[in-house]
């Protein structure tokens, strides 16, 4: 490492803040407007999540300089969990022909490319250290906030610029097969909704969801976050609408489809906050967990994207959806022989997802192993290189 030194971040980048949007002007119909990017777009363990989060376009004037490039980095300035886990999370904006906007609580990053590699610098601000640093500065309690002021006095200890280049371009050939991945996975969830919907078009059979679909609601345990931090391990740990951390026990095996029960329980096109998951796992007590009972819990996890549930959350300030409304909810099934057809069919399709979204799973373990021993120094490229290639 005699060629590594240490240098504070203001010295290599300069962050710029977003614009604030105003909320009346945005639309969640996709009609190929500008998409302002929010903080929900970026996925937790780095880069953008656009095919499975709510997109939003924007309809009103906005100050041009506002509109991102293609490669831009962009970071997340604002934290809502305790221990900031997001503080600091990179993307790079896609270059898909959309227009995207750089939206308040994101900074994005100018990098001194003399002295910077841009891809290396999205490396940078994956790692702990960095996440570890604007943690510690970050002002406020239940929500976290950094600044271009306080990235700018974050530490990083870099090598020289080829070198860079070298360690973001062996990492990013995990990322780039992480992101055929999810959009593969992407294409096949836009397939199962259309075989659905077909499904249905001519006749279907409502049911109410209590006849279809068991409850395993007794079996959650909600963990404090002092809790969770006695227990790290391997295992995700889902709230009302994602992963809040990771344990090293589980409560549950195997394909469920959760349901958000408090806080985060309806989507903004009126629909159940769903997550489909399976492997070994820990629930909270704020998503129900269900399984499908004279359907699958596949063709369930479908059928819920296409089910109104407004009428049946209840509560202004804390919205609820409590299990005694969600058993009288009633999804469209397919009549006759034809439920168990699309039941197959579905089936088949959430395989295929499912293979690669635990292909990705792997790969990202590996990008976070190799990441740190690559941004210390303690593990040549060329090593690297040589794990990357088995593994893809």
């Amino acid at each position: 490492m005699s060629d590594w030194g240490e240098h504070r971040l203001g010295d290599l980048i300069k962050v710029h803040h977003g614009f604030a949007f105003a909320g009346d002007q945005m639309t969640d119909q996709l009609t190929g407007a500008p998409i302002v990017v929010s903080i929900g777009n970026f996925s937790y363990t780095g880069g953008f999540r656009f095919g499975s989060t709510r997109v939003r376009e924007f309809r009103g004037d906005y100050p041009k300089e506002f509109e991102l490039a293609p490669g831009d980095l962009l970071v997340i300035m604002t934290c809502q969990t305790e221990g900031g886990e997001i503080l600091g999370i990179p993307a790079l904006v896609p270059g898909d022909e959309k227009v995207y906007l750089h939206n308040q609580r994101i900074g994005r990053v100018e990098c001194d490319e003399s002295r910077l590699h841009k891809r290396f610098a999205y490396y940078l601000f994956l790692s702990s250290d960095v996440n570890r640093q604007l943690f510690n500065t970050a002002s406020g309690t239940k929500i976290l906030h950094t600044s271009p002021s306080r990235i700018s006095e974050v530490r990083v200890v870099i090598p020289d610029l080829r070198d860079q280049r070298n360690i973001a371009e062996t990492l990013a050939v995990l990322d780039d097969k992480i992101a055929v991945n999810e959009r593969i996975a992407a294409t096949a969830q836009r397939l199962m909704r259309e075989m659905y919907l077909q499904a249905i078009s001519e006749e279907s059979a409502p049911k109410p969801l209590g006849d279809v679909v068991e409850f395993h609601n007794r079996k959650r345990v909600p963990l404090s976050s002092r809790q969770r931090a006695e227990i790290p391990g391997p295992h995700p740990y889902y709230g009302a609408a994602g992963v809040v951390g990771h344990v090293r026990d589980f409560i549950f095996s195997g394909p469920h489809l959760l349901v958000g029960e408090d806080g985060s329980v309806i989507t903004a096109e009126r629909k159940p906050v769903t997550q489909y998951v399976w492997g070994d796992f820990w629930v909270n007590n704020h998503a129900h967990v269900l399984t499908g009972k004279a359907i699958s819990t596949e063709l369930l996890a479908v059928a819920l994207q296409f089910t109104d549930v407004a009428a049946f959350v209840t509560g202004a300030a804390q919205p609820k959806l409590n299990m005694r409304n969600l058993m009288r909810l009633e999804v469209s099934l397919p009549a006759g022989e034809q439920v168990a057809t699309l039941d197959r069919e579905i089936g088949e399709v959430t395989a295929l997802v499912r293979r690669r979204s635990d292909e990705s799973r792997t790969l990202a373990t590996l990008r976070d192993t190799l990441l740190p021993q690559l941004m210390s120094g303690k593990l040549r490229v060329r090593d690297a290189e040589k794990i990357v290639e088995d593994a893809v």
